[in-house]
């Protein structure tokens, strides 16, 4: 015998059955995205330690290149100086480059999780409607 059914409550059990079961799909679409987005993040985490350590590398080299090409400046003949100040200027050129490319990356890096902090306050919104 269905006592759930006699009491009329089979409607409402399965009613609550179906949410139960929707919210674990639910949850398991959002816990997939924070996956997705989490390895994104660690991939940009990465580039911004390498980029750092590049800038640092790079840094380092054009200040060495740049008092280089000061002392080449006082040197004897024109042509050292220009070769001094061209050589210093590729090595600055380089650290502006890797410079660009690290602010760029630590930007998008501030930005993790955009989807998924998305995807739980459009959540929250829905549960707070029906409720």
């Amino acid at each position: 015998m269905n006592w759930l059914a006699l009491l009329g409550l089979e409607s409402l059990v399965n009613r609550w059955r179906a949410s139960i079961i929707e919210g674990a799909i639910a949850v398991e679409d959002r816990m997939e995205l924070a996956r997705l987005e989490w390895q994104d993040q660690k991939r940009r985490l990465q580039q911004l330690l390498v980029l750092t350590v590049l800038v640092g590398g790079l840094t380092v080299v054009a200040l060495i290149m740049l008092s280089l090409a000061v002392v080449v400046h006082f040197w004897d003949t024109p042509q050292r100086t220009l070769v001094g100040w061209l050589v210093a200027a590729v090595w600055t050129l380089g650290w502006v480059a890797a410079l660009a490319s690290l602010v760029a990356v630590a930007q998008r890096a501030s930005d993790g999780f955009a989807l998924t902090r998305r995807e739980l306050k459009q959540d929250w919104q829905e549960i707070k409607e029906r409720l």
